[in-house]
């Protein structure tokens, strides 16, 4: 009987000792652990992130709702748009959550090899590879498989910016240190694209090169004289192509008189945008009862997406559209003001400016602030190739939120209390 009660007593005294010395650091770890999966990601990341996803999965009803009608007429089936960019969606997100994980390094390490593959790729639109669309020849068809590397070459001189720059950036109040690199060879690819008649995304490009200088910290009497130049050669670019020139002229009333009955070519999609958005009013037709998508206006699921946005969702859809890039716009500025790495800073404002100055350029085009240029709406027009490249960008944007995050966080982590060695 004394020998049952000593070990009972002797059980329970060993047994507290060994589960608080095997369990004790489990809470602790765990805690960690959870600490890090919450709170390692800046807010700015969910926001960026957030925003994007959203954009996408609109994008994805619009392009239902336009491309339907002209999909079908095609012998594509209704869905047939739809499948192509869903697909595209399926590949980029999981992608651009990849991409996001990369550190600054590696964006280092790959900025010359992108910028110049890239480069090579679009060099052989000057091949018999190369494919006409809408007057410009910025295509290249492999098979069945069709792609515009200009926008790969955006991702590239994104990435590139920010390398050179950083490298530079104890010297930034020398021009030859910075102008001759970022013009020189930046602008040389901006070159391979201008050359073979893409005005819109030249006019892209030429502003993320401006605006990754701006945003670096240049000086800008430094940028005046580059930039009296490049408004000079659009408008020589503009002027020396018939089709261009004519879409100008249009954007001033020439050859869209409506009252004689006859609407000039380049004249007849920018009307019927403005007709289309006029038949939305406030609170729009309903989604998938627009009239302009039944074969009125050209380009319905791509440039002038935006017009079926405002047709079918009225000035309140059209509006909100509006508010998500700005809300996005916001998201950028906040990674850019949270990080202290150049590079990061200046990739972040670089993709900025190409992905909010392109929905600008793109939404002034259908309410008719500026001429025709032929770009779409980021995140919402069909085009498998500008939405893959635009999701890699946030990707990129997304590396830099969460590097700066974790080099804070770890700090944190190796100070807290919970993981101090014994007898620390």
């Amino acid at each position: 009987m004394k020998n049952s009660l000593r070990t009972r007593s002797t059980l329970r005294t060993v047994r507290p000792a060994t589960a608080d010395t095997a369990s004790a650091p489990i809470p602790q770890v765990r805690m960690i652990r959870v600490r890090r999966i919450f709170h390692a990601l800046p807010t700015n990341y969910f926001l960026l992130l957030g925003t994007t996803v959203f954009l996408v999965v609109f994008g994805m009803a619009m392009v239902l709702s336009s491309s339907s009608v002209d999909s079908y007429l095609s012998g594509g089936g209704f869905f047939g748009v739809l499948l192509h960019q869903g697909f595209v969606a399926l590949v980029g997100i999981p992608l651009m959550l990849l991409v996001s994980r990369a550190p600054l390094k590696f964006w280092r390490r790959i900025a010359w090899p992108a910028l110049i593959l890239t480069c090579f790729v679009q060099c052989l639109v000057f091949t018999p590879l190369g494919v006409t669309v809408a007057g410009n020849t910025n295509w290249l068809s492999v098979g069945s498989f069709q792609f515009q590397p200009s926008e790969a070459i955006k991702v590239a001189l994104a990435i590139w910016l920010g390398t050179i720059l950083a490298h530079k950036q104890n010297q930034l109040d020398d021009w030859r240190h910075v102008l001759i690199p970022v013009l020189g060879v930046g602008g040389t690819a901006v070159m391979l694209v201008m050359i073979r008649g893409d005005l819109g995304t030249t006019v892209i490009m030429a502003g993320m090169l401006f605006g990754s200088l701006f945003f670096a910290g240049v000086r800008l009497r430094m940028l005046a004289i580059p930039l009296g130049i490049g408004a000079v050669g659009a408008i020589a670019a503009a002027a020396g192509s018939a089709n261009r020139l004519t879409r100008i002229l249009s954007f001033f009333g020439t050859g869209c008189d409506t009252t004689t009955g006859t609407i000039s070519a380049s004249c007849w999609q920018p009307l019927h945008g403005t007709w289309a958005l006029a038949n939305g009013g406030v609170l729009g037709v309903g989604l998938g009862n627009s009239k302009a998508k039944w074969s009125w206006l050209p380009a319905a699921d791509n440039d002038y997406i935006f017009a079926i946005i405002g047709e079918e969702l009225g000035l309140i859809g059209a509006v909100a559209v509006l508010l998500l890039f700005v809300l996005l716009a916001v998201g950028f500025i906040r990674i850019m003001s949270a990080t202290t790495h150049l590079q990061a800073k200046v990739s972040t404002a670089t993709v900025m400016v190409w992905i909010i100055g392109q929905a600008l350029v793109n939404i002034g085009v259908v309410l008719g602030f500026i001429p025709v240029l032929g770009v779409p709406l980021p995140f919402i027009s069909a085009g498998g190739t500008a939405l893959l490249t635009t999701l890699v960008a946030i990707g990129v944007v997304l590396s830099s939120a969460r590097n700066g995050q974790n080099t804070r966080v770890s700090d944190k982590l190796h100070t807290s209390p919970a993981i101090r060695p014994a007898g620390s």
